[in-house]
């Protein structure tokens, strides 16, 4: 829907990090944005291996990937790994810290594993023994994929060991939302899962080890934080400058880790799901021991930790601040949601630039059972930023897979893509509104036009012999000459 990308005016931590002499790395999922100014290399990482999107087989990820020997972006450039991808991104992070280590000075690692992300493939070694206890193959796959980041996870922190880092290398490990296909067989006592509203649904491990670093004895601290959080926290544990002018929506956990005893301040947190342009509410509002869901239904976690037991009819008063500090969130964070990200084109760092459907204005189509469909209509937005000629090439198909425009296609996950009659292509941009006839069996289909700079919506048509619409280009390849 155009918004997974960044704003170009907030900082990242890797931007903090990097700004402060530390060198910074990432091996692994980014899902921030896959064009230009929007890539991880483009927001503070100098060194960076990683998939496409939200995962291997989404749109923007190489074709043909399936978690085995698989090609991915090394700072931008094509290059194919050998091995399962878990252990290459654990390989790979291992290698840049022995390089780091060597070098000297500050490091900054970020290593966000695809899995257990669907599809769920793993090595049976993994899912033989989930797969012998009576679970289906799915679910067992997804524990085979979790036991493999467990086995990676040894590998990592036995390195960390045995090179000297660990003691004076601030360690967090957490994960991302909720389970995707273990809340039959086991949730911790929770309700909900990914995508859900409930505490199942958002509420993540979150472990902090530091040997040198005055966190204390090894304990559990039983207070309400976000994720938003880390960065004040590595802020003030690591003593960075902050970013000049920049907001931040969490606060510090450095006091509680480091066993000052000073209660953060009483808060309200807010998890939204899903927007888009469901009517719907999808949202949790979290206030120490009470969580509101969609402004209607109230739990005390303390009596109710399955949140089983809607008591809002007798805690009129609690539900109606907590709704109230929705609304308020909402009208806050509504204009920066509908902000546009702007993909620029022409520039040197990205020329030529590759533009993916997932990444369309207000239009969803970021997994292969979307393009399978070949009935989605979107635009990007972006800016034109140098003058010239520039050649648009317009693919149905992921262009690696060699694929006319009217063919069926065979995903690596087994789902064939449906063929269209194809037979007319068209591009707006600016001033530019270009159509022609597509030959039969052509694989792709070239505009060329002259532009200045600019902003723009740059929109794309397949059509059929009649002029009807079928679909827009879900891969459109942005080249300037000259």
């Amino acid at each position: 829907m155009g918004r997974s990308m960044i704003r170009e005016e907030l900082p990242t931590m890797a931007d903090i990090l990097a700004a402060n002499g530390y060198r910074t790395g990432l091996f692994g999922k980014w899902h921030l944005g896959d064009s230009y100014p929007f890539r991880p290399q483009d927001r503070g990482f100098h060194e960076t291996l990683n998939h496409g999107a939200w995962g291997i087989t989404s749109i923007a990820d190489y074709w043909g990937n399936d978690y085995w020997d698989d090609t991915y972006r090394r700072n931008g450039a094509l290059e194919k790994k050998e091995g399962y991808c878990t252990d290459v991104w654990f390989d790979e992070a291992m290698a840049y810290l022995e390089r780091r280590q060597a070098a000297g000075g500050p490091f900054f690692l970020y290593l966000p594993t695809n899995c257990p992300h669907g599809p769920h493939w793993v090595d049976d070694k993994y899912s033989g023994p989930y797969k012998a206890q009576g679970l289906p193959e799915r679910t067992a796959k997804f524990f085979g994929q979790i036991a493999n980041i467990d086995e990676n996870m040894g590998r990592l922190l036995a390195f960390l060991d045995e090179s000297g880092l660990a003691e004076n290398t601030l360690l967090i490990y957490l994960t991302d939302n909720g389970t995707v296909a273990g809340d039959q067989v086991f949730n911790a006592g929770m309700r909900g899962r990914k995508r859900e509203v409930w505490e199942g649904g958002h509420r993540v491990p979150c472990f902090v080890r530091w040997p040198q670093g005055n966190l204390g004895k090894p304990r559990d601290i039983d207070t309400l934080a976000e994720c938003q959080d880390l960065l004040p926290t590595i802020i003030d544990l690591c003593g960075l400058d902050r970013a000049t002018g920049a907001h931040f929506d969490g606060v510090s956990l450095a006091g509680l880790l480091r066993g000052t005893n000073k209660p953060l301040e009483d808060r309200m947190l807010v998890v939204e799901y899903g927007r888009e342009k469901k009517a719907e509410r999808e949202n949790a509002v979290l206030w120490n021991k009470w969580r509101l869901i969609n402004g209607e239904q109230l739990y005390d976690l303390a009596t109710d930790p399955h949140q089983d037991k809607d008591v809002a009819a007798g805690n009129p008063k609690v539900a109606a601040a907590m709704q109230e500090h929705y609304q308020a969130w909402w009208r806050r964070t509504r204009p920066l949601y509908e902000q546009k990200r702007y993909i620029r084109l022409g520039m040197k760092e990205a020329n030529p630039a590759m533009l993916y459907s997932s990444d369309w204005q207000d239009s969803y189509a970021d997994n292969f059972a979307n393009l399978a469909e070949g009935n989605h209509i979107g635009h990007w937005d972006v800016i034109i930023e140098q003058p010239g000629e520039y050649t648009f090439t317009l693919s149905r198909w992921h262009p690696a897979a060699k694929t006319a425009l009217d063919a069926p296609l065979e995903s690596p996950t087994g789902r064939t893509g449906k063929a269209v009659p194809i037979a007319r292509a068209r591009l707006k941009i600016a001033k530019a509104n270009l159509e022609k006839t597509i030959p039969p069996g052509a694989t792709e289909v070239t505009f060329t036009a002259r532009l200045t700079p600019g902003t723009a919506e740059l929109a794309t048509w397949f059509l059929d012999g009649d002029g009807k619409e079928l679909c827009s280009a879900y891969y459109t390849l942005v080249r300037r000459d000259g």
